[in-house]
């Protein structure tokens, strides 16, 4: 499985890539402007990204600029919704505002808040249908 991760934060990276790991492919970029463009590469080299974790609040472009851009993007390039990136928000922002604007304006998969830990984020993955239950 093809993972982009969109994190300012050098350390929350670096915990990312870690969790996310033994799930795939796993590519890190720090905002997203950069979110927009490996998301473009990616479609280039007909290798997509099937799941992509993007923090909400980022400099020069914040998560919910970049959530609206790719799905614009997948439109141009005729991707029907059900074969949409799966696209999950994080962030420490657990106000209504914010999760209103990542699912209902954005399109947004699903939102975890932060810290994300380890069984959270492998049962978000399951309920999605991108990995197997661990029962």
């Amino acid at each position: 499985m093809r993972v982009l991760v969109v994190e300012d934060d050098f350390g929350s990276r670096r915990m990312m890539q870690k969790l996310l790991g033994p799930y795939g492919d796993i590519d890190l970029v720090v905002d997203g402007e950069e979110a927009v463009k490996a998301f473009r590469m990616a479609w280039e080299e007909k290798k997509p990204y099937v799941v992509v974790f993007m923090d909400i609040m980022m400099p020069k472009m914040d998560g919910h600029e970049a959530l609206k851009r790719i799905r614009e993007m997948e439109r141009e390039l005729g991707v029907k919704p059900a074969n949409e990136a799966k696209v999950i928000m994080t962030s420490v922002l657990d106000d209504p505002k914010n999760v209103i604007e990542a699912y209902y304006e954005g399109a947004a998969t699903s939102y975890l808040l932060k810290p994300i830990d380890r069984d959270k984020l492998a049962f978000e993955l399951s309920r999605l249908g991108l990995v197997a239950r661990k029962d």
